[in-house]
């Protein structure tokens, strides 16, 4: 890190923050010429592939379940917020797993698990597109697995 008004590259941290959830604030002090200067250092992120049921993959896209589970929770009591959150909770899982590729089936089931706990019909919504119910005996299924006690 160069200081900017000498050009040093010997500098002390004097403070370190959370600027937000990708990048940390650092207050740094020239051990030169004793100036204070600001550095923001970014959290360099790798990318997310996601393996779908044809076997292509892509980079990993919330915007896509965020997609879905508004569609699942349309006219339901599900706010945006915890649609955002729901998201960002996988998000984070996905990254903390440190797998560079994950499954389209293990997003889906990530997704039925977390909305199952905010909205049951908001689940069964997106659980019958999600696992493509062919008729009303599957979907039977799906509500007696999630009425018996477990």
């Amino acid at each position: 890190m160069n200081c900017p008004s000498c050009g040093s590259t010997k500098s002390s941290v004097i403070d370190s923050r959370a600027s937000d959830s990708r990048s940390i604030r650092r207050r740094r002090e020239c051990v030169q010429c004793q100036k204070r200067f600001t550095t923001y250092e970014m959290i360099e992120a790798v990318p997310i592939s996601v393996l779908k049921k044809d076997g292509t993959l892509e980079i990993f896209d919330p915007n896509k379940i965020i997609g879905g589970v508004r569609r699942a929770c349309y006219k339901r009591p599900v706010t945006e917020d915890q649609i955002a959150e729901m998201v960002t909770e996988i998000e984070n899982e996905l990254t903390n797993a440190l797998k560079d590729t994950v499954t389209s089936a293990e997003i889906g089931n990530m997704v039925m698990d977390k909305l199952r706990g905010i909205d049951e019909v908001s689940y069964v919504r997106f659980a019958s597109v999600y696992r493509e119910f062919k008729d009303i005996e599957t979907f039977m299924e799906e509500l007696r697995a999630m009425l018996s006690p477990s």
